[in-house]
């Protein structure tokens, strides 16, 4: 049974889950969704998806669409979410869930009551470098102590991944924290018990903080030492250090290398190198599976709640 899907959001990630679902057999994307009907049309004939329009609305009236993919601003996820679950289709809305912690839990309840997939693209989990570790801490082989993770940018303007311009803000808590956030917990096998977080001044046009700093304590003990900005002048990304009590591993990007800095072999982990198919992957799985996904809405709450509680404290 092929699943039909409508993907939202046409622009730099909006993309990349494209180029994923491209390896993935039968899944088929019918319609896309775009702010701008040119622009979308663009991207739909290069992807041979018939059907495009500028209103999601009219995508979730198509009955032959199962799934949706939101790739969206981020003020538009939760609610978004939860017009994908009443109109009957699965959902996969990319991080974060929801920049307001009350939208989070909404979209959850709305899942509870339809009983449809419901996964936000919490894309660490799913990376092969981070499965690999992943794999010796289910194990009992690896336990961490703490993990030290610096997330970094060069962003003085509205643009996205692919330097185009952006119709909405980034955010260094709602987005990029909750990457490390929710990777932490989910690591450390152990709830999020204390956070603290400072963040440096208001930028005069964007209106958010450049740089921030979070502490994260997991209840089994481990500690998280985050670091983000906007700031930096390259290397771009996020990296992450692993120290725990049988090794060191340095995540970067999808490689992964152990505190003598020598490369480990992370090929064979899974079907494919690329996070993003992994995740659509686990997502139409879990579809055709009747489960619930990996990274569902209820399994990352717990990291908004966190967030949520840092936001408190900034202000």
């Amino acid at each position: 049974m092929t699943i039909n899907v409508a993907l939202a959001g046409a622009g730099a990630f909006g993309i990349k889950h494209l180029d994923g679902i491209k390896n993935i057999p039968d899944v088929k994307v019918i319609s896309l969704v775009g702010r701008e009907f040119d622009k979308t049309k663009e991207v739909a004939d290069k992807y041979g998806i018939a059907h495009v329009t500028t209103d999601l609305a009219e995508s979730l009236k198509i009955a032959e669409v199962d799934a949706v993919i939101l790739c969206t601003p981020t003020q538009m996820h939760a609610s978004q979410s939860i017009a994908c679950l009443q109109a009957g289709k699965h959902v996969q809305v990319e991080i974060p869930l929801c920049d307001v912690l009350k939208d989070g839990h909404a979209v959850v309840q709305m899942q509870q009551q339809t009983g449809k997939v419901a996964m936000c693209g919490h894309t660490r989990r799913f990376n092969p470098s981070h499965q690999w570790v992943r794999r010796r801490i289910t194990a009992g082989e690896f336990h961490i102590q703490q993990m030290d993770v610096q997330t970094y940018f060069f962003r003085r303007t509205n643009m996205n991944a692919l330097g185009q311009p952006r119709s909405w803000t980034d955010h260094l808590l709602w987005h990029h924290a909750a990457h490390t956030v929710d990777l932490f917990a989910y690591q450390a096998q152990s709830p999020i018990v204390k956070a603290n977080a400072v963040q440096g001044p208001i930028h005069p046009v964007l209106g958010i903080a450049m740089d921030m700093s979070i502490q994260l304590k997991a209840a089994n003990g481990a500690l998280c030492t985050l670091s983000l900005s906007f700031n930096n002048d390259g290397p771009l990304g996020t990296f992450f250090r692993y120290i725990g009590d049988t090794g060191t591993y340095l995540a970067r990007y999808d490689d992964l290398f152990n505190g003598k800095d020598e490369k480990i072999d992370v090929s064979q982990v899974d079907v494919s190198m690329n996070g993003i198919e992994l995740q659509d992957r686990e997502f139409f799985a879990a579809i055709r599976e009747g489960r619930e996904s990996n990274a569902s809405v209820a399994q990352v709450l717990p990291c908004y709640e966190v967030l949520h509680q840092l936001e408190q404290q900034l202000a």
